[in-house]
């Protein structure tokens, strides 16, 4: 008899637990002219979270899909940073400003959920803020607002 939790995994692929909840935000195929053709690649945007104010964004780039998220994991493990909640919440109301982005984040009384958009969504979710309005401007890139929202996340912290 296979203990419960050996079945189904392949020795040497064991997943390193340290807490972290881990969600892939966006997969890119992109291509790139060459003298022989076209070379497609892969990029993924992954972010990270313990559920209690530590996070961490990755962005990989390879030949296959899988390769491409286990880059962004690799680099969005080595640089978490912890964010100060407070009662489910952030501490301050802050806009900050990146590149074109521009991301307005508010604190929110308890009950009123996670109003946020569909790029900066997942990284809220895994740090562990459970009230809070958002506003993204400027762009529709994911990869900008998630950085702009990271950075002012980090502001925060600065702040508290």
């Amino acid at each position: 008899m296979i203990p419960q939790n050996k079945r189904n995994s392949r020795p040497g692929r064991e997943r390193p637990s340290d807490g972290f909840t881990e969600k892939v935000v966006q997969i890119k195929r992109v291509s790139k002219k060459t003298k022989g053709g076209n070379q497609i690649s892969f990029t993924s945007l992954v972010v990270i979270g313990d559920q209690k104010g530590k996070i961490g964004i990755g962005f990989g780039r390879a030949k296959d899909v899988s390769s491409a998220i286990k880059k962004a994991m690799r680099k969005a493990r080595n640089n978490p940073t912890e964010i100060t909640i407070k009662n489910d919440t952030i501490t301050s109301e802050i806009k900050h400003k990146y590149k074109s982005a521009v991301v307005l984040l508010r604190p929110a009384r308890k009950g009123t959920g996670i109003i946020a958009g569909g790029s900066i969504r997942p990284l809220i979710e895994v740090s562990g803020i459970k009230n809070i309005t958002t506003k993204m401007m400027g762009t529709r890139n994911k990869m900008l607002n998630i950085k702009t929202a990271y950075k002012a996340l980090e502001k925060i912290k600065q702040h508290a």
